[in-house]
């Protein structure tokens, strides 16, 4: 396991984010890869849940708007 993927375990922890989050984080990572089809398919599918959908647009719309060393958050927000 990377530095980055514990790093980011430990933040999903400590901030108490939700299964829909998580995988929103995990598609919009800074990691140079994007992310797998199944990956987004699971997020598509999160979309018809009311609850869900307001979690993954949440964190959309933070990842949309973080800047500097954070570029491929915005990156793949509008790449998706």
């Amino acid at each position: 396991m990377t530095t980055s993927a514990l790093r980011r375990q430990v933040k999903n922890i400590v901030h108490n984010y939700s299964e829909a989050e998580i995988k929103v984080r995990e598609a919009t990572s800074n990691d140079p890869w994007g992310p797998s089809s199944s990956l987004m398919s699971e997020i598509a599918d999160l979309t018809f849940n009311v609850v869900a959908f307001a979690e993954v647009m949440g964190m959309v719309w933070k990842r949309i708007n973080d800047s500097g060393k954070n570029w491929r958050h915005v990156y793949k927000v509008k790449d998706s």
